[in-house]
This record gives structure tokens, sequence and C-alpha cells, in this order.
């Protein structure tokens, strides 16, 4: 009879757990103090890419002639010095961050993911509770607009209402009518995002970025403190430019690394191998 109550109530506990409703935020959990990892990746993100050095990326003219009028100089004028990175960039640079999640105190539902990253502070939420997006006509911010659903292990990301912004820390501009996806993938102690941008304005396809974190139990993010000062004496209402056919960096890049000006001047076409093929042909 012992056997058989113990066989019984070992039945009852495992239908019970069977029939609980699963909640779909409870695939993995992204909470925690994440450290950046950086491989062959580490040039671009932390020193930052040279000038005129857009290969690979798929923009169309309208952003290349943005991109050439771009000088390093205007990210010393003091409106800019302690600006954030808009979201779908903040993760570039110096981005040690910290994950954390938003429970309603009744349903024990989780409502949100929130994120701060330590190089200029930026704070950005991810609504996990189904609301929609505002209307086109909504506030664009920094950090946009951003809600989450999970589809197996995987937490997948849309954002909208983006500020214009860049698509890399050296003059190539992303448009306000942006959007992109993310995906994150947790593996053990380690976690990768994958960034898919889509910009019908600056761009002719999706522009892709993979980062990597891993956990970092002794992490601590300290507050950002952001003082301006003065970098460059320039003229009261300058703004640092390059006219066209102006830009003394144009050639500097493709010289340096003895590499076709066809390819660092970017576009879809220098996304894959067959482009250095077709400049042979």
């Amino acid at each position: 009879m012992i056997f058989h109550s113990r066989l019984a109530g070992s039945l009852f506990s495992a239908l019970f757990l069977l029939i609980l409703p699963v909640s779909t935020s409870a695939q993995i959990d992204i909470s925690g103090e994440w450290a950046a990892v950086f491989h062959e990746d580490n040039e671009e993100r932390r020193p930052g890419p040279e000038m005129v050095e857009y290969q690979g990326i798929p923009i169309n003219d309208a952003a290349r002639q943005r991109a050439l009028s771009w000088s390093p100089s205007l990210l010393t004028l003091p409106e800019h010095q302690c600006k954030p990175h808009p979201s779908d960039y903040g993760s570039r640079g110096p981005s040690n961050t910290r994950w954390w999640k938003e429970i309603d105190s009744e349903s024990q539902q989780l409502i949100a993911y929130h994120n701060r990253i330590r190089w200029q502070a930026p704070e950005r939420t991810i609504w996990m509770d189904g609301r929609e997006h505002p209307p086109e006509y909504a506030a664009h911010t920094w950090q946009g607009f951003s809600t989450g659903h999970w589809e197996g292990n995987v937490l997948v990301v849309r954002t909208t209402h983006l500020k214009q912004g860049w698509a890399r820390r050296n003059g190539i501009p992303r448009s306000d009518q942006a959007e992109y996806t993310e995906y994150f993938y947790r593996h053990g102690d380690y976690m990768t995002q994958v960034v898919i941008v889509n910009d019908p304005v600056y761009m002719t396809e999706s522009f892709i970025r993979t980062n990597n974190w891993r956990l970092d139990l002794r992490q601590q993010i300290p507050p950002y403190l952001c003082d301006v000062v003065t970098e460059i004496e320039m003229e009261r209402g300058e703004v640092p430019h390059y006219l066209p056919g102006q830009n003394p960096f144009l050639t500097e890049h493709a010289e340096r690394w003895g590499l076709p000006m066809e390819g660092v001047l970017g576009g879809a076409e220098t996304m894959f191998p067959s482009f250095m093929e077709n400049l042979e042909d």
C-alpha cells in the first residue's frame, strides 16, 4: 500500500506539472552582469574604424555622400560629447552591460527586461507583455521602442522609433526610419547577440552584426559622469564637415592596406567574396 501510494503521488505530481501553464519567459534568463568579449572585430569596436572604411556595408549613394562629408571633429562639439549611442550601435563599444527583469508583483509574470550599458550609460526597456508598437508619429528616442518574445530559447526583439544615428563610427548614417531585429542566444556563461538593421533610406540590404558577452558575477557598473570639455578650439557655431570632393582622408585607408577604392567605398556588392573576383575580371 505504501508503494502504491507513493507511486500514485508521483504520478499525480507529474500530471500536475504537465498541466501547469508554462510561461514562455521561462526559457532562459539573461539577467545579470555581462562583460563584453572582443574577437576579430576589436579594431572596429574599440579604437574605431578608419575614415572611408565602408567595405562590407550595404550603403547606397546617399549614405556614401553623407559619410564622406563627416568629420570626426564633430564629436568634440559640446552637444555631442555626452550624447548616448543609439541602441542599435550601443553594444559595439566598451559595452559591459547589466540586464534585469521587471516582474508584476501580483501575477509574477515578466513585464519587461531592462538593460544598462556602461559606456555613456544608456538604459533601455524591452517590453515582454505583448503590447503593440506605437504609431508612426510617436516620438523617436535614442533607444527606440522595443518589444520581445521567445522563440524556443532565443529572445527575439524588434525595435522601432529610433532617432537618426550612425551605422558605424566613421560617418555612415542610419536614418530614423530604420528598424532592427535582435536575436539573443545564451550558451551557459556566454551570450551572443545578432543584430539585423533594415534602413530604407541609407541601405539597400540588411546590415548584420554580432556581439558577445561573458557572465561576470564580480562586475559592478559605476555611474557614468560626463563632463563637457574643450577638445578642439573652433569658431562659435562652426560645424565640422567636408564639402564634396574635399575629404582629405578619401584614399588613406585604401592606400594603407592596398585595397581598391571601389571596395572601400562600400555597397551591397562588397559584402560577398565574388566582389574581388569581379574586380579581377
